[in-house]
Order: C-alpha cells, then sequence, then structure tokens
C-alpha cells in the first residue's frame, strides 16, 4: 500500500508554487516565492565592489545571506544578531554556491551581487524555495545592469531551481511539506541548473539506508519537479 499524503497531492507534485517578481520597491532585484505555506522574500543587491579577495582581478562575485524571521515557525525563534548559527550558515553557503554556479562572474566586472533570503513563513523546504527564488531575483538585477548599459552580456548561464524529496513509508514522493520532512525515513534536496546538471544533492537516511533504485527514484522526480520550477522562474521573469 502506497503512502497517502495528508494533502492529499499526488506523490510526484509539487506544492502549489508562486513567484512574484519585483516584489520589493528598493532592491536591484526581488522576488517573493510561495511554496505551499513557505514564503520567501529574496532581494539582490548590486554593490560597485568585490571582497577584498578578488581586487584588482576583473571578476565579480555572487554570494547569498539567508535569515528566518522569529515567528516564521508555529514558536518565536531567537534572533541570530551576533552570529549565525551552524545551520543558517550552511544554508546560505549552499544558496551562494548554487547562484555562482550558472554565473560567468567574469562578465559581472568587479561589482557584486548579494542576495539576502529572508523566510517569512517555513513550512519546510526553505533553502530549496531560497534557491529558486534567489535566481529570479538574481536574474533581474542582472537586467537591470544591462539596461544601464554596466554590463554588456548576460552573465548567467543557466536558471537554477531546487526541490526536496524523500521517502515515506518506503514510498518515494516531491516537495516535502514540515509534516513530512520531519518523519521522512529519507530526506533530500537537489539542486540542478536549467541544463539538467547536478549542483548539490544532500539526502539522508533517517533510519534505514536507501538503496540504488529508490535513488534514481527520487532523482526522477526531482528532476520532474524542478523542470516545472523553471517553467515557474521563466514565467516570472517575462511577466
Amino acid at each position: 500500500m502506497s503512502y497517502t499524503r495528508i494533502d492529499t497531492r499526488a506523490l510526484d507534485q509539487l506544492r502549489e508554487t508562486k513567484i512574484t517578481p519585483n516584489y520589493s520597491p528598493y532592491a536591484e532585484g526581488s522576488a517573493l516565492i510561495e511554496v505551499g505555506n513557505t514564503k520567501v522574500l529574496c532581494n539582490a543587491t548590486v554593490e560597485e565592489r568585490v571582497p577584498p579577495f578578488l581586487r584588482n582581478k576583473g571578476v565579480g562575485w555572487v554570494t547569498a545571506e539567508y535569515a528566518m524571521l522569529p515567528r516564521a515557525t508555529n514558536t518565536r525563534t531567537n534572533r541570530e544578531t551576533l552570529r549565525p548559527s551552524g545551520r543558517t550558515q550552511e544554508i546560505q553557503r549552499l544558496i551562494g554556491r548554487s547562484l555562482r554556479a550558472v554565473v560567468d562572474t567574469k562578465l559581472l566586472g568587479e561589482r557584486q551581487i548579494i542576495v539576502d533570503c529572508d523566510v517569512l513563513q517555513a513550512d519546510g523546504g526553505t533553502r530549496c524555495a531560497s534557491i529558486t527564488g534567489a535566481c529570479v531575483a538574481m536574474a533581474l538585477a542582472v537586467k537591470n545592469l544591462l539596461i544601464a548599459g554596466k554590463i554588456k552580456r548576460n552573465p548567467i548561464l543557466s536558471e537554477v531551481a531546487a526541490v526536496s524529496v524523500g521517502i515515506i513509508e518506503g514510498t518515494a514522493i516531491l516537495a516535502l511539506a514540515y509534516t513530512e520532512d520531519s518523519t521522512a525515513e529519507v530526506d533530500m534536496n537537489i539542486v540542478c541548473t536549467g541544463s539538467g546538471k547536478f549542483i548539490e544533492i544532500q539526502g539522508t537516511a533517517e533510519r534505514e539506508p536507501f538503496t540504488r533504485e529508490q535513488m534514481n527514484e527520487m532523482l526522477t522526480l526531482a528532476e520532474k519537479g524542478i523542470n516545472q520550477l523553471f517553467t515557474l522562474q521563466r514565467y516570472a521573469l517575462n511577466s
């Protein structure tokens, strides 16, 4: 007997996803992404400088920061005012790596794009939503650089998006909500480019180890979901 999802979605069905571009009036690029009950605001800032280790090298930089509002969850979480937690640092490094993987930094010139991903409401999959929304915010910031004549060519080589997959009761499922994530036997996050190449695969067996066949099944589900996310990204950028 296959697993029946709490929200009655099909096993290979994404949560309802919406991307609203240009959500913030002051950022060079922005997007609000809603994935089920998870909501993340992604704001891209362009700075006409690079970190010290890149000065005078003729290349740019892309990085990200991630934070969760105190009442993004059922109970209040303290603000990370002094030092980001290990989880926060790990997630924001993942977002930054994912964005840089699809950017030719030489075409940016000596400037950097910083994408702030702030979780307004969390119901699982915040890192995947952040990567998917951050890509749109970054693309809008780059579009404005092109319009202003500050760069001559688009440095973004491909889209990037991410989705979660997992196994519950021996069944592979796509796009886990928090209630599924917290009870899953396997939890995995997949990050891919628009050309179908993998940037990162984060997977853990919480109880029983999983097989190669199950791994392949989860990757197939992830590929289907990520291709749908690319369609939503393109729609947001062209709207």
